[in-house]
């Protein structure tokens, strides 16, 4: 099968990713196996490929946005048929036994593996799952839709969620890629104003086109203040913009897996009053779940860009430098065009 194999990691511009032929894995136990359609790429995969997150395993197939059909069953595997679509994200096992995954917060298990971090993911032809680490995606998303739900959705969901937030209430939103183009749908599903800070023009015709209540950039201060704020930049100096324009008890979540260091926090100007900073840690097959059943009901919609697999290196330099509105996708059977190719 054909594979983006990473060896070594390497900044993007260095085309870090290399494709080669390795043979497809077979399923064993409760594994399934899956013809890859679609993966979407993530700032997370950047991250691996970068070294910013310690690699357990190389070389390593990255990509953990991974639409497909099951295309083999293990010997102990029946949740899935042959041809069933289905769906893998960052959560690729957990031991279901210590104390964290008893108290249903198996996203933060002592010996959870990730895919495309433990484990081969996405940006292969072929990938290999536990049958109950494997999602049903709901009908009428294509694979290109179906993809950035898997983790842009599924992160945003939770960190969402995490807010607390009720309707009519205000939520900010700083960086407004994948992730946060999905939330600011879900926010206003649930009648949530949305104030949304990024420094890029594009990205903010793109927050006023999906009903941004307000628009700006991080230095700047909305005429009211916000219940609650979500940082997808991996900036900390956000935190300290974000505290700032919070409202008495409000909550700062910050949801990325990697950040630069938090400066200094006035305690009294910026944390008194009981706000609050929480992080978000991977997320949980709970989350996941509802995140796929609420996808038709808003109904989401990702913008997208699709790359052929040839380019996934491109891809991920594009993501790098912010060129990408909404999601990236690597379409893993697109044949070779040069370019590229806008998808729905």
């Amino acid at each position: 099968m054909l594979a983006a194999l990473l060896h070594a990691p390497r900044p993007v511009e260095e085309e870090p990713l290399l494709l080669d032929q390795i043979t497809a894995p077979a399923p064993r136990g409760r594994e399934i196996r899956i013809r890859v359609r679609a993966c979407a790429v993530c700032h997370t995969d950047l991250h691996t490929v970068e070294g910013e997150i310690p690699l357990p395993k190389l070389p390593i197939v990255p990509g953990h946005q991974i639409v497909g059909v099951v295309d083999a069953c293990g010997p102990e595997a029946r949740r899935f048929r042959e041809g069933d679509r289905v769906g893998v994200a960052w959560l690729h096992h957990a031991c279901g036994e210590c104390l964290y995954c008893r108290s249903g917060n198996e996203n933060l298990c002592d010996t959870a593996q990730f895919t495309g971090l433990q484990a081969d993911g996405g940006y292969a032809e072929f990938t290999l799952v536990d049958e109950d680490f494997a999602y049903f995606l709901p009908q009428g998303f294509s694979d290109f839709q179906a993809a950035p739900l898997l983790c842009a959705g599924v992160i945003g969901y939770r960190a969402f969620k995490m807010a607390g937030l009720r309707g009519g209430e205000r939520l900010g939103l700083y960086g407004f890629g994948a992730s946060a183009h999905l939330v600011i749908q879900i926010a206003r599903h649930r009648q949530c104003e949305v104030y949304v800070f990024t420094r890029s023009a594009e990205h903010q015709d793109h927050a006023r086109a999906l009903g941004a209540a307000w628009v700006g950039r991080a230095e700047d201060t909305p005429a009211q203040r916000l219940q609650a704020a979500i940082i997808f930049a991996p900036a900390g100096k956000l935190a300290l913009e974000a505290l700032r324009v919070l409202d008495r008890g409000g909550k700062v979540i910050l949801a990325g897996i990697t950040m630069t260091p938090i400066p200094e926090i006035d305690y009294s100007a910026l944390l008194y009053h009981e706000r609050g900073l929480q992080s978000v840690a991977n997320a949980t097959r709970r989350d996941a779940e509802e995140l796929l059943a609420l996808a038709p009901e808003v109904p989401l919609r990702a913008d997208v860009q699709v790359f052929p697999f040839s380019q996934v290196n491109f891809a991920l330099r594009q993501l790098k430098h912010s060129r990408i509105r909404g999601c990236g996708i690597i379409a893993i059977d697109l044949p070779e065009t040069g370019a590229e190719v806008k998808g729905s």
